[in-house]
C-alpha cells in the first residue's frame, strides 16, 4: 500500500523481531545496532551516550516477621524495629527508594494518601527507641543489606525475611490475555496492590475479616460517592498493616533502555509507568528515526519465551506477554501514565443505570454458556453501552458480532473445568448480567476510487452491581481478538484431551499445554478437525441464529487456508502477525488492513510524558490559586530537549497545546476524606481549586497532586494545611 491515501492503518514498524538476550549481552548488542530496545531491567554501561532510558515501578520492599520470634510478638515492638531499619536503610546506597507506605508515587492513587504517607515518613524520620537487633532472613531479589549493629542475618532462627516482590509476579493471577480483557479495572491502583501484598501476611482472624470485607465493599460498588470510595480504600491500607506483621520498607525501579542513535535509533517511544516497554503502547508508539514509518524494529528481551502460545491462558510469562502485545488487540488499554483505561476497539458511550434488562438481550448459562432471553423485569445496577471497532481477521475474514458474543458463552463453558480460566473469568462472571445487540452502523470512507466498509455494533451489557464510572467499561467489554471458530478449535483440542489452556491445567491431566504455532504435533491433529468442522459447516449451539452455515463454511475454510499459507493457527485481529519463530525468537510483520481503526499515530500522544509541579500556592478566601512549572519539549530534527519552567497556562475554555488537571483531596481532622476533586480551571494564568461553600468549619488537610496531558506517574503531592472559620 502507497502513501497517496490520508489512512495508514496500524503502526510505524512494518516488522518487529523480537529476541532473548542476556542483560549482560545487551550493551553489545545496542553498540552495533544489533537492537533497538531492551525489554527488562538493565545497568547503564560505560559511554552509554547513544541510550536513552525509560523508569517504571518494578517491584515492593517489604519485611515480613515471622510468627514464631519471640523477640517480636508485640506489634508495637514490630512496628518500632521495622521503622528503625527503614531509617538506617535510607541511609543506604542501595538500588531501592525507602517508602514506608504500601502505595507509591507510581500509583495513580497516590494523591489520595498524600498525608499517610507524610506521617508513616514522619514515623521513620522521628527516631525511636533502641532495641534488639533484627536476626534478618534474606528473601528473594536484594543485594546482601551492609553491616549495621541494627540487623545481622540469620543463621537458624530468624525474626524477619526482606524480600523484593516483583509487580509482574504479584500480578500474574490478575492479568489475563483472555478473548482481549486485560483484567480488573483496577489492574493498576495502589490499594489493590497492597492487597494483594499484604492481606497474606495477616494472622489475627478478626483483622482478616475487616480487610476482605472492606476489600469485597472497594470491589462491588459498595459504596454511594467518590469520598466514601476514598475512605474504604485508605481504611483498607490501614487495616493491612496496622499489626506490622508485613511491612512496607520501599520499592524498586526498572530502569529499561531504548536506541537513541542520531540515525539507527528509534523515538516516539511510549511505556507504561509499571510494566515498563512491556507493554502495549510501546508498540503502538515506537518508530525508528531513519524511517517515519516502515522500517523493522529490533527487540530483546531479559526473559527466554517458555509459556505457550495460546489466547486462552498463554502467553501468560513476561516475553509472550509482549509477543501477544503486539499480536492481539484489548478491548481497552491501561492508560500507560495513570490508572484508567484508554479506548481501543471497544468504546464506552454511556454508563448508565439500574435500568430493566430489555427481553432481547442474552443472558449466558452458568454451566453451559448457552445464551437465552433475559427473564420478565430482570434489572441491572448498571448498563455500559459501546461501539465496537470491528475490522478483518489476519485469514482476510470480517468480524461479526458473533465474534463479540461467544468470548461470554466461553467464560461461562469453561470456568469449571480450567482453574485459570475461572480466576480470570471471575469477576466478568459475577458481574454480567446481560449482553444487548442494538444495531450495526456502517459508515463508508471515500478514498477516490477506493471505499472501505466500516461496520460498528452498537452493545449494551448489562451488570448486576453499579461501578464506577470510569471503571465499569473494563469490566465485561464485548470484544474477542480472536475468530469465534477459533475459539471452537481449541474447545475442542482440550476437550479431545489434545491439551490444555493453562500450564497447570495441562500438569494436572498429563497433556500438551495448548500452543497454537510451535506444537507441530498438535497444529496436524488440529488441521484435521478443522476440515470436519468445515464439511458439516459447523456453528455451536449458542451462535446459532447468530452465524448461518454459508458463513461458518467460509470461515473454517479462512483458518484452514491461513495455516496453510503461514504454518500457524493464531490468527487475531491485531495490528501484526507471526510471521516465523524459533525457541528465542518472533518475527512480526504489520497487518495493513484498511478497515483496522487505530492508524499510524493514534496513541503518539502518549511517546515522552511529561510532568508537572506546583511551584507557588496562594490562598485567596476560599480558594487555592497555584502556579505551575512544568517540562515542556522541545524538538530539532531527530534530537529532542526536555527542560522544566514556569507553565504559561491558557484561559479556561482557550485550546491549549497541552491538558493540565488539578487533583485534590480534602481530609478532615479525622483523618476521612470528606471531599474529592479535579479541576483544569485558569483564571489569571494561575490553577483554580475552588472549595467555596464546600466545606463546614474545621481544620483540613488538601493533597493536591498536577497531572500533565493524564501523567500522574511519580508525582508530587502538596499536602497543605487548610482552614475554615466559624
Amino acid at each position: 500500500m502507497g502513501h497517496e491515501i490520508p489512512y495508514y492503518p496500524s503502526f510505524y514498524p512494518q516488522e518487529i523481531t523480537l529476541g532473548f538476550a542476556e542483560s549482560s549481552a545487551a550493551p553489545r548488542l545496542f553498540a552495533r545496532k544489533g537492537i533497538h530496545a531492551y525489554v527488562g531491567p538493565l545497568a547503564a554501561p560505560k559511554g552509554a551516550a547513544q541510550l536513552a532510558w525509560v523508569e517504571s515501578l518494578r517491584s515492593f520492599v517489604v519485611l515480613t516477621f515471622n510468627p514464631a520470634s519471640r523477640a517480636f510478638v508485640d506489634a508495637r515492638d514490630r512496628c518500632v524495629a521495622a521503622a528503625r531499619l527503614a531509617s538506617a536503610l535510607a541511609t543506604t546506597k542501595a538500588e531501592y527508594t525507602v517508602h514506608p507506605y504500601p502505595i507509591t508515587p507510581w500509583h495513580d492513587d497516590y494523591v489520595h494518601h498524600g498525608d499517610l504517607v507524610e506521617a508513616a515518613k514522619a514515623r521513620v524520620t522521628a527516631g525511636v527507641a533502641a532495641g534488639p537487633a533484627l536476626r534478618i532472613r534474606p528473601g528473594g531479589g536484594l543485594a546482601a543489606l551492609p553491616a549495621s549493629p541494627l540487623w545481622r542475618a540469620a543463621g537458624g532462627e530468624w525474626d524477619a525475611t526482606l524480600e523484593e516482590i516483583p509487580l509482574s509476579g504479584l500480578l500474574r493471577d490478575e492479568v489475563t490475555r483472555l478473548n482481549g480483557w486485560t483484567g480488573p479495572p483496577w489492574l493498576k491502583e495502589g490499594w489493590f496492590h497492597a492487597h494483594l501484598v499484604y492481606a497474606r501476611g495477616v494472622t489475627d482472624a478478626g483483622g482478616r475479616s475487616a480487610i476482605e470485607e472492606t476489600f469485597a465493599r472497594r470491589v462491588r460498588g459498595g459504596y454511594a460517592s467518590a469520598t466514601e470510595r476514598l475512605n474504604l480504600e485508605r481504611r483498607l491500607v490501614s487495616l493491612l498493616t496496622r499489626g506490622c506483621e508485613r511491612v512496607p520498607l520501599g520499592y524498586a525501579v526498572r530502569r529499561e533502555a531504548v536506541g537513541d542513535d542520531y540515525s539507527e535509533g528509534v523515538e516516539n517511544v511510549g511505556y507504561d509507568s509499571q510494566t515498563g516497554l512491556g507493554s502495549a503502547i510501546f508498540f503502538r508508539t515506537v518508530k525508528l528515526k531513519d524511517f517515519p514509518w516502515n522500517g523493522w524494529l529490533r527487540v530483546a528481551a531479559a526473559a527466554r519465551p517458555a509459556a505457550a502460545w495460546n489466547p486462552i491462558a498463554g502467553f501468560s510469562d513476561e516475553t509472550g506477554g509482549l509477543v501477544w502485545s503486539a499480536l492481539g488487540d484489548a478491548a481497552m488499554l491501561p492508560e500507560p501514565y495513570g490508572g484508567g483505561w484508554l479506548s481501543n476497539r471497544a468504546r464506552a458511550v454511556e454508563v448508565s443505570g439500574p435500568v430493566e434488562v430489555p427481553r432481547d438481550a442474552l443472558v449466558p448459562e452458568p454451566s453451559t454458556g448457552a445464551l437465552r432471553a433475559a427473564a420478565p423485569g430482570m434489572v441491572a445496577q448498571q448498563r455500559v453501552t459501546y461501539r465496537v471497532a470491528l475490522s478483518k481477521f489476519h485469514d482476510e475474514t470480517k468480524m461479526t458480532v458473533a465474534d463479540l458474543v461467544y468470548p461470554y458463552v466461553f467464560a461461562r463453558r469453561w470456568s469449571a473445568k480450567d482453574q485459570q480460566v475461572d480466576r480470570a473469568t471471575a469477576l466478568l462472571r459475577e458481574w454480567l448480567a446481560a449482553v444487548r445487540v442494538v444495531k450495526v452502523d456502517t459508515e463508508v470512507r471515500d478514498f477516490g476510487d477506493l471505499h472501505v466498509f466500516l461496520e460498528t455494533p452498537v452493545v449494551e451489557v448489562y451488570l448486576r452491581h453499579a461501578a464506577e464510572a470510569a471503571e465499569a467499561p473494563a469490566i465485561a467489554p464485548p470484544w474477542s481478538p480472536v475468530p469465534w471458530q477459533l475459539l471452537v478449535l481449541m474447545e475442542e483440542a482440550v476437550s479431545r484431551g489434545l491439551g490444555a489452556f493453562s500450564e497447570d491445567e495441562a500438569r494436572r491431566r498429563g497433556v500438551a499445554w495448548l500452543d497454537l504455532a510451535r506444537d507441530r504435533k498438535l497444529g496436524d491433529a488440529l488441521a484435521g478437525i478443522a476440515e470436519g468442522f468445515e464439511r458439516r459447516a459447523y456453528v455451536p449451539e449458542p451462535l446459532r441464529g447468530l452465524v448461518t452455515v454459508e458463513q461458518a463454511r467460509q470461515r473454517w475454510a479462512a483458518l484452514r487456508r491461513f495455516r496453510r499459507q503461514h504454518g500457524h493457527w493464531l490468527v487475531t485481529s491485531g495490528p501484526y502477525r507471526l510471521q516465523k519463530w524459533s525457541g528465542d525468537s518472533a518475527v512480526l510483520a504489520v497487518f495493513r488492513d484498511l478497515s483496522y481503526p487505530n492508524v499510524v499515530g493514534s496513541f503518539d500522544r502518549y511517546a515522552l510524558p511529561l510532568r508537572a509541579w506546583v511551584a507557588g500556592l496562594e490562598r485567596r478566601g476560599d480558594r487555592l490559586e497555584l502556579q505551575v512549572e512544568a517540562q515542556t519539549l522541545t524538538k530539532f530534527e531527530r534530537s529532542y530537549k526536555i527542560v522544566r519552567e514556569p507553565l504559561r497556562l491558557e484561559p479556561t475554555g482557550e485550546k491549549a497545546r497541552d491538558t493540565l488537571a488539578a487533583h485534590w483531596t480534602v481530609v478532615s481532622a479525622a483523618d476521612e476524606v470528606v471531599l474529592t476533586g479535579r479541576t483544569q480551571e485558569v483564571q489569571g494564568g494561575r490553577l483554580i481549586v475552588d472549595l467555596k461553600g464546600k466545606l463546614p468549619p474545621g481544620a483540613y488537610r488538601v493533597l493536591l497532586a498536577l497531572a500533565l496531558n493524564g501523567n500522574s506517574m511519580n508525582a508530587e503531592v502538596k499536602v497543605i494545611p487548610y482552614r475554615v472559620a466559624d
